[in-house]
């Protein structure tokens, strides 16, 4: 590494949730940036148009569809990135879901976006950390600007988040004897195939818009190459941290 160039050259990694958004392009950057790619997502299809984009950049990425709120799925996921790579540096959990509701009627958001954005990357965790331990590798989690602030509508979603928040935190602790590093990126408002629906609607943009100091939504491009800088050793002494990129939003 010279100057401030980012190589993962000699790096394997599993990235989840890269059949769109955020995970997707993020996969990609991380190839691109030399390291090996295992994509993980539930849509075959989608799956293999990152995979496509991965090759672009002279990377033959190892393909696992997947669906990890299944029982034996994130053992699985994690042997076949093995399979193809024989190492582990790096997971990061992009998968997720997003919901809105009012409170009184949030109950089922609440069940079912925990068993994505909490659960299902925590078994995954568990099911990586021992190989992580081997190679002194790092855990990336997406968190969301809604762990750390309210959200009208959203107690199902910040609750969670909230919880991912704090796992990072116990988890970096934890985990630091073991050599592995424990972070989160936390995104504000972005636009993605997730919340498109919510995007559609002009008032709600004009709304988001009024309540970021920099005046615009933000991209993938804005997330994921800070995905590969905290994964990547220019990152060394990160640990326990949740990166907040939000175009300003949080520091009102």
């Amino acid at each position: 590494m010279s100057g401030l160039e980012i190589s993962l050259a000699g790096k394997a990694m599993i990235v989840t949730g890269a059949s769109s958004g955020i995970g997707a392009r993020t996969a990609a950057v991380l190839a691109a940036a030399g390291a090996e790619v295992a994509i993980v997502g539930r849509d075959a299809e989608r799956l293999a148009i990152t995979a496509e984009k991965i090759r672009g950049s002279g990377r033959d990425p190892v393909v696992i569809e997947a669906d990890l709120l299944v029982d034996g799925a994130p053992a699985q996921v994690v042997e076949q990135a093995l399979a193809g790579f024989g190492r582990l540096d790096a997971l990061v959990n992009c998968a997720g879901i997003f919901e809105l509701a009012p409170f009184e009627e949030s109950l089922g958001a609440l069940d079912r976006q925990w068993e994505c954005n909490v659960r299902a990357p925590f078994a995954l965790t568990q099911a990586a950390i021992r190989h992580l331990r081997e190679s002194g590798g790092t855990v990336l989690f997406l968190s969301s600007l809604a762990g750390r602030v309210g959200v009208g509508t959203g107690t199902a979603y910040c609750a969670v988040k909230g919880g991912v928040e704090n796992l990072v935190r116990a988890l970096a602790i934890e985990e630091a004897p073991n050599g592995v590093r424990v972070n989160a990126i936390a995104p504000g408002n972005v636009h993605t195939a997730m919340n498109e629906g919510f995007f559609a609607d002009p008032e709600f943009e004009k709304a988001m818009l009024a309540l970021t100091p920099l005046g615009r939504i933000g991209e993938v491009d804005d997330i994921a190459p800070a995905a590969a800088f905290l994964v990547s050793d220019a990152a060394g002494y990160i640990t326990g941290q949740s990166l907040v990129i939000d175009g300003g939003w949080s520091a009102q």
